[in-house]
């Protein structure tokens, strides 16, 4: 029976280690083919073409929805690992705990076959009834280990029991989670599709000659923004150095320049923005968290005037944007899908604050 039940437990844990192995969703290395543009309606107003300045903004906009999506994706799919985890680990105790009730079964089996063997009177009556008075004192205090040692293992039994309750309770909870976090991540998944499909189809229906003027009008942009921010004045007076592990994280993300943004991938081949600024500082032995926002909340903040390379650089409002500030107002980052990992002016977007990661 034992061996029975210790093997209905060990089927348990491996199903449940195969289910939470298999991958949750799996990373585009593109988007899918755009469809074609639907005809427009017979007798219908065309529609006002719209400036090139225009179309650069809806599509900074689409490709910044599509950053916000993908840190909704980032951190379902962190709180799906640890809640994986979470269940393996319940799972295992769940096991454990059978284990430990079947032995204490047997501890107290084998009470029970002993009081048969003793003419099924308990060790009490047997006591009151020796007439021999040395037997009496002899006896008293086996008598009350004896007791103590029923009533501890009926305790052990109860409180076993109790937890292998909770265990699986918390095991329940954590799978009610699991599968809410994989739904959050199919809809992220699906708006981050939907919403870089728009962009390139956008950028689809321009000339080669209206996509190269589309690239300047965005360096034009970025100088624009980056002049302004150095003419605050505030690198003055910024002499912060990079620490060992400062070094470390500007030295690994540095070395991933000219290699594509790819949505919620970690390198090594390809990385969104909090995936690099996470595997730079990983790659220095520290631990941070895998979404910018995550990373914004959850980091020490510092003044940009104290800012040091291998401090991180938060950008927008909803801090949807995240880079590492290598030195001389730069910072590296990868900086959206079609884009590869590359040096820009830390003040060519809106920064939103710094934080430390150390």
């Amino acid at each position: 029976m034992n061996r029975r039940r210790c093997a209905t437990a060990a089927i348990t844990v491996v199903c449940a280690l195969t289910v939470l192995a298999s991958p949750a969703l799996a990373l585009p290395a593109a988007a899918a083919p755009l469809p074609p543009a639907p005809p427009a309606a017979p007798g219908a107003p065309a529609a006002p073409k719209k400036t090139l300045d225009e179309v650069r903004k809806e599509i900074d906009a689409l490709y910044h929805q599509a950053a916000v999506a993908t840190d909704a994706y980032n951190l379902a799919e962190e709180q799906t690992k640890e809640q994986s985890a979470e269940i393996v680990k319940l799972a295992r105790m769940i096991v454990a705990g059978r284990e430990k009730i079947d032995r204490l079964k047997a501890q107290a089996g084998a009470a029970a076959r002993a009081q048969y063997r003793n003419g099924g009177l308990p060790d009490g009556a047997q006591f009151v009834l020796t007439d021999d008075p040395q037997l009496f004192l002899d006896n008293a205090g086996r008598l009350q280990q004896g007791q103590k040692a029923t009533r501890d293992l009926l305790a052990e039994m109860s409180r076993t029991q109790a937890e292998l309750t909770t265990y699986a309770k918390d095991a329940g909870t954590n799978w009610t989670k699991l599968e809410a976090n994989r739904v959050k991540q199919a809809e992220a998944k699906k708006d981050i599709d939907a919403k870089i499909a728009a962009a390139r189809k956008l950028e689809s229906e321009l000339e080669a000659e209206e996509l190269e003027r589309l690239r300047q009008l965005e360096r034009q942009e970025q100088h624009r923004a980056q002049t302004a921010w150095l003419g605050t004045g505030v690198l003055k007076g910024l002499e912060g150095k990079a620490t060992a592990r400062g070094k470390q994280a500007v030295e690994f993300a540095t070395a991933q320049i000219g290699k594509p943004y790819v949505w919620g991938a970690e390198g090594p081949g390809s990385y969104d923005c909090s995936g690099l600024t996470q595997s730079a500082w990983g790659a220095a032995g520290r631990v941070i968290p895998r979404t910018s926002q995550e990373q914004w909340r959850l980091l020490p903040r510092v003044d940009i005037k104290d800012m040091r390379p291998g401090d991180l650089i938060v950008y927008y409002k909803d801090a949807s944007h995240i880079g590492m500030y290598i030195g001389d107002g730069a910072m590296v980052h990868a900086p959206r899908p079609g884009r590869n990992v590359t040096i820009a002016g830390a003040g060519s977007m809106e920064i939103l604050g710094v934080v430390r990661p150390e």
